[in-house]
């Protein structure tokens, strides 16, 4: 085994161990560190500033600058370990200059009136349920699109649910978010909580086998990808021409909040964000409240000007 496998793998289980990192931090820095261990296999060297230089070139030439960024930063963090443990007398990132520009995308939202018809149409398919798995079926998907509009969780943080961290009681929800982050949420709208307690009297059994609290047609925990595809499904029945994913609903919880007036600092903590830097892009999304100031609460309404 090369130097440079033997210093990733130290590192990934210090990453698991000490970091306590969670399984998809550690596949994706497993992926990156790999990637450039492979780069480096003809390189005598792998902690030398040219080759690392040179390796950032190619990922510019080949990847999006938002994977651009992610690849050196897992690079970054592994470097910053090895200096750490003093595998290396210099840390080489200290004299490369790794800024570039990266184009901010605006987040995609589902337009309100579309909302509503996905949820008309959930509801729907509800009380026309041919057979009792049918009916099944839809009590866990209106479970599962609520949840995700009423709190703009991220679909992983909900597919991760455990029974445990629901409290139906106090209206309470604990999610783990990234980085190992808690946070509380609470469910306010009456609707809601009647769709998540009818989810839980009539899944309570399968929860218990599975461990998880949103589970599959087997009893195993539901996972990302059968959220997608009953989005997918439920958009075509309500007729929806939009393209919609299970975060464009954390995108429009967040959005519509902030048409509501809520103060972006409480978004930010609801959102799970650790800077508020991230939040701030949903400003740039909130038309409907700039025109609605534009158009009503602008001075020169107040304006009686004669002409001539």
């Amino acid at each position: 085994m090369n130097t440079i496998d033997i210093r990733i793998t130290e590192y990934i289980e210090y990453c698991q161990f000490r970091k306590r990192l969670d399984k998809k931090t550690l596949k994706s820095y497993g992926i990156d560190l790999h990637q450039y261990a492979l780069y480096c296999s003809q390189i005598p060297d792998f902690t030398s500033k040219n080759a690392l230089d040179h390796y950032i070139t190619e990922l510019h030439k080949q990847y999006k600058p938002k994977t651009v960024k992610r690849k050196i930063a897992s690079l970054k963090a592994f470097f910053h370990y090895l200096n750490y443990k003093e595998h290396l007398s210099e840390n080489p990132f200290a004299k490369l200059d790794i800024r570039f520009r990266e184009a901010k995308l605006l987040p995609k939202t589902i337009p309100f009136h579309s909302i509503q018809a996905f949820l008309s149409t959930l509801y729907a398919q509800k009380e026309q349920a041919a057979s009792k798995y049918q009916l099944r079926c839809c009590i866990r998907d209106i479970a599962v699109i609520e949840l995700l509009f009423a709190t703009g969780v991220r679909i992983s943080e909900l597919c991760s649910l455990k029974p445990s961290d629901i409290d139906l009681k106090s209206n309470n929800i604990l999610i783990y978010g990234k980085g190992s982050r808690e946070r509380i949420l609470q469910i306010g709208n009456p609707e809601v909580l009647s769709a998540l307690n009818l989810y839980q009297e009539t899944f309570m059994e399968d929860i218990e086998i599975c461990g998880f609290f949103f589970v599959n047609r087997l009893k195993h925990k539901l996972s990302d990808q059968s959220v997608r595809f009953m989005i997918n499904r439920y958009a075509q029945l309500a007729d929806i021409s939009q393209h919609i994913t299970p975060h464009m609903f954390r995108h429009s919880f967040a959005t519509l909040l902030l048409e509501q007036d809520v103060d972006i600092r409480y978004i930010q903590k609801m959102l799970g964000h650790s800077s508020i830097s991230t939040t701030e892009i949903y400003t740039h999304v909130s038309n409907t409240k700039q025109k609605d100031i534009l158009v009503h609460k602008h001075p020169r309404n107040l304006m009686d000007v004669n002409e001539g």
